[in-house]
């Protein structure tokens, strides 16, 4: 009986060999059907080797490439690590995680009017970040295909330069500002 071959590390030179971009849609029970379509057309578009590494949470799982419901956040750390592109939803964590990892995040927010959140935050927050050059926001699927070609033509495109980190510092910063301030209002 042959022995069952350990996963591949997804180390940094491994990007190498073929791109990698790596999709998270956080952990909310909402579905988010909409990113795994987009992606769904872009990859089987694509003319070149590319590797997906994916975590669609309850959304319905890819019919091209190959994704799991939830990663450990030690994988997909690794993952974010070793990605061309990162792709992913417009929760907070989510978002300083990839940029914590080196790289500018390509963010599809969820939409509460299509059932993929209860309300807007998401929207909010994208934009807000967007416009700050915080993020690479794509609201539409063309955005989000473009957005990809770039990295894959260049994969230094999505590369945090060193000053970014500042900038992510203060982000996160105002970021528990604001939080704080919504807080004290409720009360």
């Amino acid at each position: 009986m042959k022995p069952e071959a350990s996963p591949p590390r997804l180390a940094p030179e491994t990007a190498i060999e073929a791109p990698l971009v790596v999709v998270t849609v956080g952990t909310d029970h909402h579905r988010f059907d909409r990113l795994v379509r987009w992606m769904d057309h872009w990859y089987s578009r694509q003319s070149t080797e590319v590797r997906i590494v994916a975590q669609t949470g309850t959304a319905r799982q890819s019919r091209v490439f190959e994704c799991q419901p939830y990663l450990a956040p030690g994988e997909l750390d690794e993952a974010f690590g070793a990605a061309t592109a990162v792709v992913s939803h417009g929760g907070p964590a989510s978002i300083m995680g990839v940029r914590s990892q080196g790289l500018m995040p390509i963010v599809v927010a969820r939409d509460s009017r299509l059932d993929e959140h209860v309300d807007d935050h998401q929207q909010r927050f994208a934009r807000w970040l967007a416009a700050r050059g915080e993020i690479a926001l794509a609201t539409t699927e063309a955005e989000l295909c473009g957005r990809l070609d770039a990295a894959i033509a260049d994969p230094t495109a999505y590369r945090l330069t060193a000053t970014d980190g500042d900038t992510t510092a203060r982000t996160v910063e105002r970021f528990g500002v604001l939080v704080d301030e919504l807080l004290e209002r409720r009360r």
